[in-house]
């Protein structure tokens, strides 16, 4: 797998894949302070990166190691974020960002239907998948209710869920059910949450986007755990 950009290959070197060549421009090798990077030019950047994002650095590393879904439910107390078909690498890679960043325990995706870790989602992420435990299920529905069996309680955003988003407690296990921009939560997902929570917006757009809601909630639930 190619990465590219500037943070997505600084953060993939401190990770824990192999990194087993560096490519570069000239310009970006000079404020480049990690090992040496082979000159290339920026249309070879492009090719190698399928992008021109790139920002004059990109990476061949390892393939990504997705992690075991009941490794993350056997955490205590996890926090995990679990995204109902989310196919656009960009929100991905945003809610990876602030996921990481909230220090959630992981993330799940099905294995259909949903985007995967990709150059593009490390992009969009800034390098934090990296550090991020995501995991794949075959059913997303089925997690869920492993997820209660272990003792977690599931919530799903819901546009027009009658409970707000700061009325759960968010102690103990917690499971965050994100769907699709536009299509939000599959039935049987939403079924399968103990709680729907929205958020509120004032303004003549009706909801936020996957990722702007995903760093409302994390950051809820961070501020709720950690007390007054």
């Amino acid at each position: 797998m190619v990465v590219y950009g500037r943070n997505p290959v600084r953060e993939a070197l401190k990770g824990r894949r192999h990194v087993r060549r560096i490519w570069a421009t000239r310009a970006a090798n000079e404020d480049w302070s990690g090992p040496k990077p082979e000159l290339v030019d920026a249309d070879t950047l492009t090719s190698l990166c399928g992008s021109d994002a790139h920002q004059g650095i990109c990476a061949d590393v390892s393939a990504y190691e997705y992690v075991d879904a009941v490794g993350l439910l056997s955490q205590a107390n996890p926090v995990i974020v679990a995204l109902d078909e989310v196919t656009d690498p960009q929100n991905l890679g945003a809610v990876c960002r602030s996921a990481e960043c909230a220090g959630a325990t992981g993330v799940v995706l099905p294995e259909r239907r949903s985007a995967e870790v990709t150059g593009a989602v490390c992009k969009a992420s800034a390098g934090a998948v990296e550090h991020l435990k995501i995991a794949r299920v075959r059913n997303l529905a089925d997690f869920l209710a492993d997820a209660k069996a272990a003792g977690c309680w599931c919530y799903g955003a819901a546009a027009d869920a009658a409970n707000p988003y700061d009325s759960p407690d968010f102690t103990g296990g917690v499971v965050l059910v994100l769907g699709a921009e536009g299509r939000g939560l599959r039935p049987r997902v939403a079924a399968s949450c103990d709680e729907l929570v929205s958020l509120p917006t004032h303004g003549r757009i009706e909801s936020l986007n996957v990722s702007a809601t995903a760093a409302v909630l994390l950051y809820e639930i961070l501020q709720k755990r950690s007390g007054p």
